[in-house]
């Protein structure tokens, strides 16, 4: 795989000097994973920017009593702003990735990173466009989890999934939201005997989108 492949899944960095992309060509390095591999864990030093060109990992936060939530995706033609965070402050990190698909990624290790930070505006204003943008995301995680009752974000959910019937089990779900799989199961039997969804083992069919959109609000 070329460096070429990178400027095709993150066409800002075309606009890099000839210097910095030279660069960039001589020090990335390619990694493919399977699904299911842990990428990073909480605590595990960073080994460089992470830019993923094919496939999904999951970022999740695990409390103290055994929780999680997820905190957001990687997608193809996205960076992790996990990994940015451990770089800029020389700090492990503190969430876990996870493949959830085949995957394909490029890394640029930290002395290759900081060098471009340094030199290059343009490779700057990238990661930190990328970063802003994911914060904001973040942010408005926060708000829904503190803020909006869990049946409007668990309805609001499954209207996301934007399928009839949808393969996910109730403790997936709770990791989606934040919850606890009991309060998830309580809540899936309460729209059911509302006659907006039907369940089964191992995946939910949705019967009614309206009545699903009106519980959002």
């Amino acid at each position: 795989m070329m460096p070429k492949d990178i400027l095709n899944y993150f066409p800002e960095l075309n606009a890099l000097s000839e210097d910095s992309k030279k660069i960039l060509k001589d020090g990335i390095q390619y990694r493919n994973a399977s699904s299911g591999t842990v990428m990073f864990s909480e605590g595990s030093e960073c080994n460089g920017y992470v830019m993923l060109l094919l496939g999904t990992v999951r970022v999740q936060k695990t409390s103290d009593d055994g929780r999680e939530i997820v905190l957001y995706r990687v997608e193809a033609g996205e960076s992790c702003i996990m990994t940015t965070t451990c770089l800029i402050s020389d700090e492990h990190y503190g969430a876990e990735g996870i493949a959830e698909s085949d995957i394909a990624l490029a890394i640029i290790p930290p002395p290759i990173f900081n060098r471009l930070l340094d030199q290059s505006s343009v490779f700057r204003h990238f990661v930190f466009a990328v970063y802003a943008k994911r914060m904001s995301m973040l942010m408005m995680l926060v708000e829904e989890v503190v803020f909006k009752k869990l049946d409007r974000r668990l309805a609001q959910m499954l209207l996301d999934k934007k399928v009839a019937t949808l393969d996910i089990t109730h403790q997936d779900i709770a990791l989606e939201l934040g919850s606890v799989r009991e309060v998830v199961s309580r809540q899936l039997k309460v729209f059911e005997r509302q006659q907006l969804i039907r369940l089964g083992r191992g995946e939910i069919e949705i019967l009614d989108r309206a009545g699903l959109l009106r519980a959002t609000k």
